[in-house]
């Protein structure tokens, strides 16, 4: 059975860092492409961050320069370095994990399995 168990959200101020961690069970984790999405309030479910077996990354726009995506395949944990942040960055942030990549550079057809979510608030 998959599980994917996000942890590291909480309430910061503008300007703070959180550090995200999403634990994976139930897969080989070291040839799984993973991400991070968020959701807001009203607001449809986001792509934030992604990275593959082979240990690329890509960052929404809105979070480049601020956020860092890592992975460690012994410990089979993926982290979200969250710095400079803002209260845009407020919502539910999901960890997700596919096989399911194409071509060299392992890019994401889709995620296939979700994790439960942890909250993240950037308030004054």
């Amino acid at each position: 059975q998959v599980q994917l168990v996000e942890s590291g959200g909480g309430l910061v101020q503008p300007g703070g860092s959180l550090r995200l961690s999403c634990a994976a069970s139930g897969i080989i984790f070291k040839d799984y492409a993973m991400g991070w999405y968020r959701q807001a309030p009203g607001k449809q479910r986001e792509l934030v961050a992604t990275i593959t077996s082979v240990l690329s990354t890509n960052y929404a726009d809105s979070v480049k320069g601020r956020f860092t995506m890592s992975r460690d395949n012994a410990k089979k944990t993926v982290y979200l370095q969250m710095n400079s942040l803002k209260p845009e960055d407020t919502g539910i942030y999901y960890c997700a994990a596919t096989a399911r990549t194409a071509g060299p550079r392992c890019v994401v057809i889709g995620y296939d399995y979700w994790g439960q979510g942890t909250q993240v608030t950037v308030s004054s």
